[in-house]
């Protein structure tokens, strides 16, 4: 049973509108435990025919890198050919990504000029995205990449048709390079943000009226607004698949009673509860049967340990190996192939069983991980 407080308490749809029937996606944030964990969530969506009907996917920090990827792949994937072009397309860049540093070397480079966004940027044009702007994105389905503006603390997106907040207005049609987008996104203070960006005068729509878009926009992790990327489509979608590689967080027993230690224990605390608001929030909406609140589809956690789950998956799961899993550091630092593959294989599994619990009791059961070698 849903509990009536918290649906009472979760926002409703824009005004004097409830969701469409459509079908969205969301990706957490997590760095690259998060960007693998969403290309195995991916691959299940894939295979068994619900990723080709999403109308929108919206992301934020690490899942922006794996949505992106996505997101330049599409019109290539080959559907129907047993996930042989999403391998090729999403999967193996991605992989090649995460066998690389980003984050040190962007640290050392970008701090002493305040400027690593700009360095993470050029590492993501270098590795995966070229020269490819907002514009090179498909129309269908509407990719939003969601990052943090700093001017009035609202949530800015990233997307073909336009780019902005509520709060200080939209520029339509962006050219600005997918690099940046997702650099904006993934930026997580204060060593990988802020993300400028520099505004040559045009037209654009004007935001509530406090505040007007300034020519210089400065802009920081998606995360740190909201890490489920949920806010741009749980209003919006009747349907949502919601992939969370967040991390939990950490047990102390003895907290630091020092000032810097201490600060940073709270802030973390902060965001581990705002997060828990709107996951609670989502599962409401899914185990509510209806009204404006209702929603259905799944979600899947990479924290879920499969010996609990109500449905556990049909491929084998340890509860231990999925644990370390989702302790994974939340970097953007080199992680081995086999554990690259392992976090993959962890998110096919899970997403399968959610899917077969709160979706389609009757899918199919997969024949096996995308890399059957490693396991979870």
């Amino acid at each position: 049973m849903s509990d009536p407080a918290l649906l009472a308490a979760a926002p409703v749809a824009d005004a004097g509108e409830g969701p469409e029937e459509g079908l969205a996606i969301a990706l957490s944030g997590g760095g690259y435990r998060a960007m693998l964990f969403h290309v195995g969530v991916l691959w299940r969506l894939y295979d068994c025919g619900l990723l080709q009907q999403a109308d929108r996917i919206s992301s934020v920090s690490g899942g922006s890198i794996t949505s992106a990827v996505l997101a330049l792949a599409w019109k290539r994937l080959q559907w129907g050919d047993g996930g042989a072009s999403f391998a090729r397309e999403v999967a193996e860049p991605i992989h090649r990504l995460a066998g690389r540093t980003i984050d040190i070397p962007t640290i050392l480079l970008g701090l002493p000029l305040h400027n690593s966004g700009r360095f993470v940027a050029r590492c993501y044009r270098k590795h995966l995205f070229g020269k490819a702007t907002l514009q090179d994105l498909p129309e269908q389905p509407r990719f939003v990449f969601n990052a943090t503006e700093l001017h009035s603390g609202t949530l800015w997106r990233f997307s073909r048709p336009y780019m902005g907040s509520w709060k200080l207005g939209r520029r339509s049609w962006p050219d600005v390079r997918l690099a940046t987008a997702v650099a904006a996104s993934s930026g997580f203070p204060p060593f990988l943000s802020p993300v400028r960006l520099r505004f040559r005068p045009s037209p654009e729509t004007p935001g509530d009226g406090t505040m007007r878009l300034p020519r210089r926009v400065r802009l920081t992790d998606g995360g740190v607004y909201d890490n489920l990327g949920l806010e741009t489509v749980w209003k919006r979608y009747r349907t949502l698949f919601v992939s969370d590689g967040g991390a939990t967080l950490p047990e102390q027993k003895r907290p630091c009673p020092f000032y810097v230690p201490q600060t940073l224990r709270a802030l973390a605390i902060m965001q581990n509860q705002v997060g828990a608001l709107r996951t609670r929030q989502l599962i409401g909406s899914l185990l509510a049967a209806d009204g404006p609140l209702a929603r259905n589809g799944a979600a899947f956690a990479i924290a879920t340990d499969p010996a609990k789950a109500p449905i556990a998956p049909t491929l084998p799961c340890p509860s231990d190996c999925a644990r370390d899993l989702a302790a994974t550091k939340t970097a953007l630092r080199a992680l081995d192939d086999k554990w690259r593959k392992r976090l993959v294989n962890w998110g096919y599994a899970i997403s399968d069983a959610r899917i077969r619990q709160f979706h389609d009791s009757a899918l199919a059961v997969p024949e096996g991980f995308p890399y059957p070698e490693c396991g979870v």
